[in-house]
Parts: structure tokens; C-alpha cells; sequence
């Protein structure tokens, strides 16, 4: 059983940096490129069913593809809570303490008026275990930190998901035998 991981294209906020887990911001016209050139990767690819975040970024980034999608609450980005839409250095300046506290903690730390990484990890190992019985491939139209989170469950350890990067509209392929997971690749824009 195969999952095809598609992170959306580029947003205007993905280039000036920004946390825009929940924040619902349409593709840039780069980001509308990225997606055409995901088309084009995956033109031949047959799916038993395509799941979606219901985020405007992944929807585009679907609608493109001309596809017909489910709609998964499962693979929304990490809710960042008050760091939602800041740069960096703002929550640096801004929210000092709570930073320091998830940098402490990141797995488990809960983000005010956010969620934890662990709470990330739940939905996802939630997702893959659903779908991984049901069909042979499906497509999932996400984002980098919820493709990272897939990514790292085949190593059985959260200490994976700083190491893959995930660019913009790149495509990620796991195969499912069982309990097992293996990456089957990682294309970045760059490689499509």
C-alpha cells in the first residue's frame, strides 16, 4: 500500500517566513506553478482515493491536480496558536517565555491556543492507520510538518522530524507492508 505525500505550493507567507500552521492563506502564483509541476509528476499515477487538508493552500494545490478529494481534518498543519502568522524573531520578542518553553519541550509542549507536536504525531499515526487498511494508494495533499510526521513514524521516532526537508510543492511516496513503513522517495521541487 502506497501514500503519496504532496506538500502544497509556496504561500506569500511560507517566503517572509512566517508560522502559518492554521493560518488559511491562498498559494502565491509561484505556489501555483509548484502545483503544475506536481501535476505533471504525478500525471499517470492512478488513486484509489485523494485526502485533503481542508486549509485553502492544500485545496488549491488539489484543484489544480483536477482532482476529486476528501476532505481530512487529520492532515492540517501543526495549529501554532499565538505564534500564528509571526516571523521568528517577533515570537522571540513577543511570546519570550512560551518560546523558551517549547524549544525546551517541542514534542509535548502545547502551544497557547495551539497544540503539541505529540498532538500532530496522534492525528497522523491516526490518518496512516486508517487508510493504510482500506486502499492500495491514496494521494495526500498536506503540509511539511505533517508530511515530516508520516516520514518520521517509520522510524518509530519523533527525534526524525527536524531531519527531512520538506520543500513546497514536493512529493513524498511510503509504502506500507504491514506494520512496516518505507520510503520509496522524496522529490523536492527541484527533482520534479
Amino acid at each position: 500500500m502506497d501514500i503519496v505525500f504532496v506538500r502544497h505550493g509556496k504561500t506569500r507567507l511560507n517566503d517572509l517566513g512566517c508560522f502559518i500552521g492554521n493560518t488559511d492563506c491562498s498559494l502565491s502564483e509561484e505556489g501555483l506553478k509548484e502545483a503544475e509541476k506536481v501535476k505533471d509528476f504525478l500525471r499517470g499515477m492512478s488513486f484509489d482515493r485523494v485526502y485533503v487538508s481542508p486549509l485553502k493552500r492544500t485545496v488549491q494545490t488539489a484543484n489544480v491536480l483536477g482532482c476529486e478529494y476528501v476532505l481530512d481534518d487529520r492532515l492540517r498543519e501543526m495549529n501554532f496558536g499565538i505564534f500564528e502568522g509571526l516571523k521568528y524573531k517577533e515570537i522571540e520578542q513577543k511570546y519570550s517565555d512560551y518560546l523558551r518553553s517549547w524549544n525546551q519541550d517541542y514534542e509535548n509542549y502545547t502551544i497557547p491556543e495551539g497544540e503539541s507536536l505529540q498532538d500532530v504525531f496522534n492525528r497522523v499515526d491516526n490518518f496512516i492507520n486508517d487508510v493504510r487498511n482500506k486502499h492500495k494508494r491514496v494521494l495526500a495533499i498536506t503540509h511539511g510538518g505533517v508530511i515530516r510526521c508520516a516520514l518520521s513514524l517509520i522510524f518509530s521516532s519523533r527525534a526524525f522530524f527536524y531531519k527531512f526537508k520538506i520543500d513546497s510543492g514536493s512529493v513524498s511516496i511510503v509504502e506500507y507492508d504491514g506494520d512496516y513503513g518505507f520510503i520509496k522517495g522524496i522529490y523536492n521541487s527541484l527533482d520534479l
